[in-house]
């Protein structure tokens, strides 16, 4: 009875969002993403935590398209251009970690890489009859071309060679917008398989930890960390920026992942 009344109470409140505006429904994500971001603030007290769990739970999305892989023996609902795109940004984070600390963070990012290239390799060559090509037409070079160009004009002034600087701005624009392939296919498709929905919703929780640090920082610095001395007159602005973006393209996708786990289904079906 108690659940039967949880699940009612639920899809009363989806039902009422359903029927706001997009300004309400942007402005309610705005407000609750603030909440969450003071309960964090008060909870969580180092913040290097923030990146670590981010990175952790993008190695858990990652995990379970290893489990469906495997498993399932399908690639089905999978956009193998994200998985590029996403394989691209981890190696060059992953150049640029060794060469400025080489700690957890490398650890983290070499084993994603390599899952990551995994999934590749199953997708290209050996689940590729279950691959569907003509619903992944978002090109690479859409997403690759933007973020380098950005990085070559934005990007951190610091003592490390310049190289290193283009690189780590090219990782985190291509971070930011690196989603966009998967969610065009699952656009394409309408339904998407739990498997593929548990690894998104994996990567919107990801993006929300690190934008989370991002604001928590600017708040405890009063905006001053937005224009530290020696590290770029706009970098830490577009940096930010980059992570909202982020964040922001994923959450709708979340609410839908919310709303149908809530009511107990297993395919998420994506609005028209």
């Amino acid at each position: 009875m108690g659940k039967t009344r949880g699940v009612s109470a639920v899809n009363v409140v989806f039902g009422w969002l359903r029927k706001q505006s997009n300004k309400v429904k942007i402005a309610l994500a705005i407000i609750i993403s603030l909440i969450l971001v003071v309960l964090l603030k008060f909870t969580v007290h180092n913040d290097n935590h923030f990146f670590i769990a981010s990175e952790l739970i993008h190695a858990t999305g990652i995990l379970i398209l290893i489990y469906k892989l495997t498993r399932q023996k399908t690639c089905s609902g999978l956009s193998l251009k994200s998985q590029e795109v996403t394989a691209i940004f981890l190696a060059v984070r992953l150049i640029c970690s060794i060469n400025f600390e080489g700690d957890i963070h490398t650890v983290l990012d070499f084993a994603t890489l390599a899952s990551t290239l995994w999934v590749i390799y199953m997708i290209r060559y050996k689940l590729k009859g279950s691959y569907i090509k003509t619903l992944d037409t978002c090109h690479n070079y859409y997403v690759l071309v933007p973020s380098a160009i950005l990085a070559l004009i934005i990007h951190p002034s610091t003592s490390y060679p310049y190289i290193h600087r283009i690189l780590w701005a090219f990782c985190v624009y291509t971070e930011s917008v690196s989603v966009l392939p998967q969610l065009r296919l699952m656009q394409n498709a309408q339904i998407i398989e739990p498997f593929t929905a548990h690894y998104v919703f994996a990567l919107g929780i990801a993006r929300f930890l690190a934008c989370a640090h991002w604001l928590i920082q600017v708040c405890e610095t009063r905006g001053h960390y937005l224009w530290l001395i020696g590290a770029g007159y706009f970098w830490f602005p577009a940096a930010l920026i980059a992570e909202i973006v982020q964040t922001f393209i994923l959450a709708d996708f979340c609410y839908y992942y919310v709303k149908s786990v809530m009511e107990g289904q297993l395919v998420l079906k994506m609005p028209v």
